[in-house]
């Protein structure tokens, strides 16, 4: 029989226009293509969210945002997260987006989600581009934690892009072809990975 197709949802953890986080988001994401996923790119400034209070939960409900987030999450199998790094972590706006969408809500049929069904038994693949020479690999091992704590498996190859500002080609490519070829070939196994558990 043939394989399932798995959805792969791709995104950066920078607001920014043109960030090199979501360039490599989309590297990674033609690699999960090529070997058979279906793909979704988003931009997470498309998705505007108040800083996450219990309060604001409480007397407003999810943000329209924060329910269109959670609804992508949870019709896509895998994650792609191309992760800056901020002050030795991950970005405030990543880390907001998660804590939005892992709280519980009532599903579109009426039920009411299992807890963080977002995040339960779906697979996930890092990157990260920074500017320095690391290229970001402190945050994504803060990243990879809090992943692991709400049950999301994480592919242990990762790929960090150190001098971000030097690494890419005009088109989003990357210029060093070695490691073109690790993005394609981490969101190919990503791909791979989620089909043999579907």
């Amino acid at each position: 029989s043939a394989m399932p197709t798995p959805r792969v949802l791709a995104f950066s953890g920078s607001l920014r226009r043109g960030s090199f986080n979501t360039s490599l988001a989309r590297v990674c994401l033609q690699g999960a293509r090529a070997a058979g996923a279906e793909g979704t790119l988003i931009e997470l400034r498309e998705f505007p969210l108040p800083v996450f209070s219990e309060d604001l939960e409480r007397e407003e409900g999810l943000p329209p945002s924060a329910r269109k987030l959670k609804d992508l999450f949870l019709s896509h199998d895998a994650l792609i997260i191309a992760s800056p790094e901020y002050n030795g972590s991950l970005t405030a706006a990543l880390k907001n987006a998660i804590d939005w969408v892992s709280r519980p809500a009532t599903l579109a049929d009426g039920r009411a989600e299992p807890m963080q069904a977002c995040f339960d038994r779906k697979l996930a693949a890092l990157v990260a581009a920074s500017p320095g020479a690391l290229g970001g690999l402190r945050g994504l091992f803060h990243l990879r934690t809090i992943l692991s704590g709400i049950r999301v498996t994480v592919l242990p190859d990762q790929l960090a892009v150190g001098k971000a500002h030097e690494a890419f080609n005009a088109d989003g490519t990357l210029k060093d072809a070695k490691q073109h070829e690790a993005v394609l070939a981490i969101g190919a196994k990503l791909a791979n990975m989620t089909a043999k558990l579907m």
